[in-house]
């Protein structure tokens, strides 16, 4: 081959020797320092160990009220970059499913329990995968995107139409929860909590856009 092929090959042989040795001491490859560039290089292997992994724990309903004791336990034998550990009752959040907010909250409280164990399981999954979910508030409905962590606006723009993100103009920006509390999006403008960002601005989780845009 060619001396730029044969170099290639050199560097991912290296790479790959270098992996194989760390799986020897039981070091999974997403706990292995890579690259992007190295990253990018093995991505067609397809290695199992090289993924996130999302540990779900099925306690029993007495111990739903330890479960952050459960998931520390765990996370101590298992944890480490790439992985999250949730424990939750399966039992427990089907019948919970069956209530209203109001009923199934009460019963959380009764049981000691602040938080839904489905919803942490899925904001677990969110921050394995390297997610954050933004949000878009408009006529005739609202929307929540998924996207990487540390992409911006304009990225997020062409998330949702590749026309946004050709015509990107600006972003006008507020946290969810200022949205909530102000109890419209024209009262929190007239608070002016609307921040206007550009193309370059870092989306964060739980943001809600109107994208300015023009083609």
């Amino acid at each position: 081959g060619k001396a730029d092929d044969r170099d290639a090959a050199e560097r991912e042989l290296a790479l790959v020797r270098r992996l194989r040795e760390g799986l020897e001491r039981d070091e999974p490859l997403r706990a292995q320092e890579q690259s992007a560039e190295e990253q990018r290089i093995i991505s067609g292997y397809q290695l199992l160990t090289n993924r996130p992994l999302l540990i779900a724990i099925n306690a029993g309903e007495r111990d739903v009220a330890r479960a952050g004791e459960i998931e520390a336990e765990y996370a101590s034998r298992w944890g480490g970059a790439g992985v999250e550990v949730v424990a939750l009752c399966a039992k427990l959040e089907q019948e919970l499913s069956e209530l209203s907010d109001e009923e199934a909250a009460e019963f959380r409280r009764d049981l000691g329990v602040e938080e839904s164990g489905a919803d942490r399981l899925a904001q677990a999954s969110q921050r394995v995968l390297g997610l954050i979910t933004f949000f878009t508030v408009g006529d005739p409905e609202g929307r929540a995107w998924p996207l990487a962590a540390g992409l911006t606006a304009l990225e997020a723009g062409g998330k949702i139409h590749t026309d946004i993100a050709r015509g990107f103009i600006r972003a006008e920006v507020i946290g969810w929860q200022e949205l909530l509390d102000s109890g419209s999006y024209a009262e929190a403008k007239k608070r002016g909590l609307l921040r206007t960002e550009g193309k370059q601005y870092v989306i964060q989780d739980g943001d809600v856009l109107h994208i300015l845009f023009n083609v």
